[in-house]
């Protein structure tokens, strides 16, 4: 279980929030630019969106930025996890066939680094 303050020792966490943080900037800028381009838009196009007042429109252009920090932020968390059990899956797999090759080569079976136990053949490849 986990004490007070311990995350700031869990270099796991602290990777996972740094890959979440970074992907929200990015989602906040490239639908913030989005946004800005769909207000210009509709600046130049809408009378309704002209007279709406500088903190709604700011409003409209900050919902897209949440928006897009969101999905970035949660996109490139599941790529993280996708990566991490991915490579915990390999350490463990490694690690059963260690396991394995130490038990095959205890048994000094030929094939694998033993001699053959029967003189004047060679181990068969």
């Amino acid at each position: 279980m986990r004490q007070h303050g311990s995350l700031s020792k869990d270099e796991e966490t602290n990777k996972a929030a740094w890959v979440a943080a970074r992907g929200a900037v990015t989602g906040a800028a490239k639908w913030g630019i989005f946004a800005a381009v769909a207000a210009g838009a509709a600046y130049a196009i809408s009378p309704v969106y002209r007279g709406l007042t500088v903190q709604f429109k700011v409003y409209i252009q900050m919902s897209g930025m949440i928006l897009g920090s969101m999905i970035e932020a949660d996109k490139r968390m599941i790529a993280y996890e996708h990566q991490v059990r991915h490579q915990k899956r390999m350490a463990r797999d490694m690690e059963a066939w260690r396991r394995y090759e130490e038990d095959y080569e205890r048994r000094g079976t030929p094939g694998v680094g033993a001699e053959s136990k029967v003189k004047g053949r060679e181990p068969e490849v």
